[in-house]
């Protein structure tokens, strides 16, 4: 389970660079790491901070006026690269819930759908706007029961989501979650299935 998205609100954070891979998001030597607490430990970590660990204040994501930030206003190719889950993972524990961008890695976007991040995309000019608009504090909100995405209380756009997806982000379902929810029948009939065909599968469990 992930945390429940269903109405959020604060400012933004603005990281134009493009092509900004899983990489630079969570460095490959982190990846023996697999609690998914503290990941946001990671993030960014070689653009947050210089060789001797010293935190960089120039980099966006080390403003301390942006440390609520739950919006990321990204460049074009955002996610690109490997297919490492923990880019999304780090994202979500430092707090990002929705990314905006011209356009994602494939392999990210389908993560970031299975572990309760919004990838919203926009043409590259109005992205760039939302940049300028979070450079100076603007606040972002989004609503997934109404399918909204405003900015200073001004639309910006409808969100293109099913049913299915909406209800995954209102309860906090990562993909497992689904499957345990929506086949939920079909899991315990094959269970059942399963148990009369080969019960001695279980006879150690049960005794």
């Amino acid at each position: 389970m992930s945390e429940p998205l269903i109405h959020v609100t604060s400012q933004a954070i603005s990281l134009p660079d493009p092509n900004v891979d899983t990489d630079i998001i969570f460095p490959a030597r982190f990846l023996l790491k697999i609690d998914r607490d503290g990941m946001a430990e990671c993030l960014f970590h070689d653009r947050r901070f210089d060789a001797a660990g010293v935190e960089q204040p120039a980099f966006p994501f080390n403003r301390d006026d942006r440390q609520a930030a739950k919006f990321l206003v990204a460049g074009p190719g955002f996610g690109c690269g490997s297919s490492r889950e923990q880019a999304v993972w780090a994202l979500t524990d430092w707090g990002i819930r929705v990314v905006i961008a011209p356009d994602f890695g494939d392999i990210f976007s389908g993560n970031a759908a299975k572990n309760g991040l919004l990838l919203i995309r926009m043409e590259a000019s109005r992205v760039a706007e939302l940049a300028v608009k979070a450079e100076r504090g603007a606040m972002f909100s989004v609503d997934i029961p109404g399918r909204s995405f405003t900015v200073d209380h001004e639309e910006i756009c409808r969100l293109d989501l099913g049913e299915e997806t909406a209800e995954a982000f209102i309860e906090g379902w990562e993909e497992i979650d689904v499957i345990l929810n929506r086949e939920r029948e079909h899991v315990a009939a094959f269970e059942a299935e399963h148990r009369a065909r080969q019960p001695w599968l279980f006879q150690a469990s049960e005794g």
